[in-house]
């Protein structure tokens, strides 16, 4: 591997691309030609480096120097200055923004140095259209120890002593859904990875595929030798154009290389990879949806048992996780089950990885322990609210999950925690609202989601959301009655004990989370006829009606 004396990473994850990293990567590569520095230096276009509000990024090593909110014009000063005169470019870097002091490392930047990342090791870091910059980094050896040193048993024991649940929502412990879909007496067997990120605000998934690919694919490799399948799939929507391209990149080069395809590490494992471009219907992240959608059928959900690891794709066992919880398992192999365990808490362990979003300074990807404080993602990481807003509400989980008031602020973001009041983790959707949100129209926008996104196969979810969405609506153009309240709550735990599939049965639970800690809001809103966000266009910030019906 050839040394270089320095290597500018710009970060090409789908945020900066949108903000005109191209040109950035262009210019630099033309500077450095002019300066003679194409031996010497390496211009590399990586995944997202995470601190999406501050692109386009790059990151100057081995200083780790990080320059934000780049612009063509900008690569002279980069390659003059840094590169050629050993001067850092101070007016590119990141400002403190409460001493507007200079902070030249990443690793010096709240946003970054308070992270810990496991999940998303290599992006940023890597050419993800590049296997050896995957390989340089540890890749694929956790798949030779696994093929070389470990027999199926062994490496489902590692995964349950380290305590890693499925990153998708749900939770579940991913070494016994490994063992269950070993133990499965049928066969072909099939490994398959959910990809189909379908939350508003969430881009976790997708930012590791654009950005680390192999990991993935190697995970799924190291699954389909444990449970004993040769057939892999990805499902992954076809709105992640980019994601899509380096996953197809990363599989070619991984069959070249032998990574992929016969005999893999002389080992006589035979294992492959296809992908399976999904429409981008909400519901096919639930797994049995997926799968139908795999197999040519409609992507709707099937009443469970039996679960995929006994009857999944084309009625054979199958293994599915997310695309979150494969990216640690390489981790996990090499480093062993103790050394994942020591983060996170008793029963969340490890990280999970958030898209921050929403009314706060500091949005994009981060990766914490689990059992980090919310405050902490706010505040310190996400540098708090923007114009010094104060904070309502977080909601975590995307459409599924629940809206945390200020009151909770501090609570540790874990499964158990956030069940406790009535929230969900999810796979890690987290928009900060602050005073400006209508919190009744907060819980519209995501009733409105699901109904829309509702596959209409059971009557509890395709009439039930209908209905509920019809009341709040009424609510916020200043047609409610009290009794609407109990109408709401009455029509969402009934979807909750009846919907067919986790979506429908998860749909009412902004609804909920809104009324047990805003209640007053709605009541605002009916009695009073008034919207104190001054969102709901038919209300007014004071009492009484502005536009009759």
């Amino acid at each position: 591997m050839k040394s270089w004396r320095a290597q500018v990473l710009v970060c090409a994850g789908a945020g900066c691309v949108s903000s005109g990293c191209a040109g950035v990567y262009n210019a630099i590569v033309e500077k450095i030609k002019e300066h003679g520095l194409s031996e010497e230096v390496r211009v590399i276009e990586t995944g997202c480096l995470g601190s999406c509000n501050m692109g386009p990024l790059a990151l100057v090593n081995p200083e780790g120097i990080l320059y934000m909110k780049l612009t063509p014009a900008d690569a002279g000063d980069i390659v003059l200055q840094h590169l050629v005169q050993g001067q850092p470019v101070e007016r590119l870097m990141y400002k403190d923004p409460a001493t507007g002091k200079a902070i030249a490392k990443m690793e010096d930047i709240d946003f970054f140095k308070l992270q810990q990342k496991i999940v998303l090791r290599n992006c940023g870091l890597i050419d993800p259209k590049n296997i050896d910059d995957y390989l340089e980094r540890d890749g694929y050896k956790a798949l030779e120890k696994v093929l070389l040193n470990m027999s199926p048993e062994e490496v489902i024991e590692t995964l349950i002593n380290s305590g890693l649940r499925g990153r998708g929502g749900a939770g579940f412990p991913t070494g016994l859904k490994w063992k269950f879909t070993h133990q499965a007496a049928k066969t072909p067997k099939y490994v398959v990875c959910n990809a189909d990120e379908g939350d508003p605000g969430a881009f976790m998934d997708r930012s590791v595929i654009e950005g680390d690919p192999h990991s993935v694919l190697e995970a799924m490799a190291i699954a389909g030798y444990t449970i004993g399948a040769n057939q892999g799939y990805v499902y992954i929507r076809a709105e992640y154009p980019l994601a899509i391209e380096r996953l197809t990149w990363a599989i070619d080069q991984a069959r070249e290389r032998n990574y992929l395809g016969k005999n893999i590490f002389g080992s006589g494992f035979d294992f492959d990879i296809n992908i399976k471009i999904g429409a981008g219907a909400f519901v096919c992240g639930e797994e049995t949806a997926l799968l139908a959608s795999i197999e040519g059928k409609r992507g709707e959900p099937r009443p469970r048992p039996p679960f995929p690891a006994v009857e999944g794709l084309f009625g054979c066992p199958t293994l599915i996780n997310n695309v979150e919880t494969y990216a640690n398992i390489p981790a996990i192999i090499l480093n062993g089950a103790d050394w994942f365990a020591r983060f996170g808490t008793e029963k969340s362990k490890g990280t999970k990885v958030f898209a921050l979003a929403g009314s706060i300074e500091n949005t994009g990807l981060v990766e914490v322990p689990m059992g980090t404080p919310l405050y902490d993602l706010v505040y310190k990481i996400g540098g708090g609210l923007k114009k010094d807003k104060k904070f309502k509400a977080a909601q975590t989980g995307g459409p599924s999950g629940g809206c945390i008031p200020e009151k909770y602020i501090n609570i540790p973001v874990d499964y158990e925690s956030l069940a406790q009041i009535g929230a969900i983790v999810g796979s890690g959707g987290l928009i900060i609202t602050d005073e400006d949100t209508c919190i009744v129209d907060f819980a519209r926008f995501f009733m409105e989601f699901t109904q829309n996104e509702s596959c209409g196969k059971c009557p509890p979810c395709r009439i039930g959301t209908k209905r509920i969405l019809e009341i709040l609506i009424r609510i916020t153009q200043g047609r409610g009655k009290e009794e609407d309240l109990d109408r709401l709550r009455e029509l969402c735990y009934n979807i909750k004990d009846t919907a067919l599939c986790g979506l429908g049965q998860t749909a009412p639970n902004p609804v909920l989370t809104t009324l047990k800690y805003f209640e007053d809001e709605y009541l605002e809103h009916i009695r009073d006829k008034r919207c104190r966000a001054n969102v709901c266009k038919r209300l007014t910030k004071k009492a009484g009606v502005k536009i009759s019906n």
